[in-house]
């Protein structure tokens, strides 16, 4: 079960570098809240800031720890004044309910290049609780055997990219480990590649590190370079493993199928519908966005969320420079906000219509059928 914790968005800024996005929260007194965007929850005995960023695992996990450990949730680097947080909640992946060696779980400091390691207070469903933490690199790790290599059940997520600039149906599809910083690195990327995201459901249930998933169809399709993914956990910054699906004629509806290869059991199946799918570039490279906008205009103002990671998006790609994200952002209200975005992506013209209403079908696609 999911927790129901008080949720709070972050503002969003670019750290030292372009690739380090940085969250700072501003919690507004004692309780305990969590993260829209990471999962990450705090809880805290008065008012404070928290500022925090994603790290990647295989830049401090030497080669040696990398044989023993396998990260268990995303790696964060937090900052927060000392004595104000009495519990930090890490994210983790594990799925509890298979009845898995809890005592394999540590969560990995890393302090001046030194990893220690240290058991969570508790385990729940998805994350691991660390009371009276002190703060540096944090993330869950869980402890590699050889024996049960194959046997750790990992909550996860199938994504699927149409290619909107490559000609007839082009799809991508990616099998990953339900680690939101893994998602948010496959979304920026594609959101590059200019492609949109089809919301389809996760596999039935857990499935593990170390095997293959094969991938096939009900229809014809061609599948590159191969049918068969690998189910492994790699950093953000690492190009994630995936098919492309190339679909010649799109028929009504056609049958996704995702098969365990050590027993051939279904352990993921999604229809591909007509409706979920955008006319070929090629044919058609429209006023979709644009059009979009313009007859929603009024929706989108009261209804659009996730701000902050919006203008982020269309900041990395070079569609609003920072003085227009600070204009945006200076709005005194979550509507006013909207519209200052709407009528800047307006003036920028068809370009820049198309990548918002791009981001917008990443950020938030459910929001986008329903207008549609």
């Amino acid at each position: 079960v999911l927790q129901d914790l008080p949720e709070v968005t972050p503002e969003i800024t670019q750290g030292f570098s372009k690739y380090h996005t940085m969250y700072r929260t501003h919690l507004p007194g004692a309780g305990v809240f969590q993260c829209s965007i990471t999962g990450l929850s705090f809880k805290v005995k008065s008012a404070v800031t928290i500022t925090y960023r994603y790290a990647t695992w295989t830049r401090h996990l030497s080669k040696a720890d990398q044989e023993m450990w396998v990260p268990a949730g995303p790696l964060f680097h937090i900052e927060v004044q000392p004595g104000v947080v009495q519990a930090v909640h890490l994210p983790h992946f594990i799925c509890l309910a298979e009845e898995v060696d809890t005592s394999l779980c540590s969560i990995a400091h890393f302090k001046s290049g030194k990893m220690t390691l240290e058991r969570p207070t508790r385990l729940i469903a998805f994350s691991a609780v660390l009371e009276n933490p002190s703060f540096s690199l944090l993330g869950v790790l869980w402890r590699r055997l050889r024996s049960t290599l194959n046997s750790l059940p990992i909550h996860s997520l199938v994504l699927i990219f149409q290619q909107l600039s490559a000609a007839n149906t082009t799809l991508h599809l990616y099998l990953i480990p339900d680690d939101n910083s893994v998602k948010q690195a496959i979304e920026k990327q594609e959101i590059n590649w200019n492609s949109k995201l089809i919301p389809k459901p996760p596999p039935f249930s857990p499935l593990f590190f170390g095997c293959v998933y094969r991938v096939t169809s009900t229809n014809s399709v061609v599948i590159m370079p191969e049918a068969h993914l690998p189910f492994c956990y790699k950093s953000p910054k690492e190009q994630q493993l995936f098919v492309e699906i190339y679909i010649r004629n799109m028929a009504e509806e056609i049958g996704l199928l995702m098969t365990d290869t050590r027993n051939d059991t279904v352990v993921w199946r999604a229809s591909l519908r007509s409706g979920d799918i955008n006319p070929p570039a090629c044919v058609s490279k429209t006023l979709s966005g644009a059009a979009f906008m313009k007859k929603h205009k009024t929706e989108l103002c009261s209804r659009m969320r996730q701000l902050s990671t919006i203008l982020l998006h269309l900041r990395d790609a070079n569609v609003i420079n920072s003085d227009e994200e600070e204009e945006v952002q200076s709005q005194d209200t979550s509507q006013k906000k909207n519209r200052v975005l709407l009528e800047l992506a307006e003036k920028k013209g068809l370009e820049a219509q198309e990548k918002l209403y791009l981001v917008l079908q990443m950020k938030d696609p459910y929001l986008i059928t329903d207008l549609e």
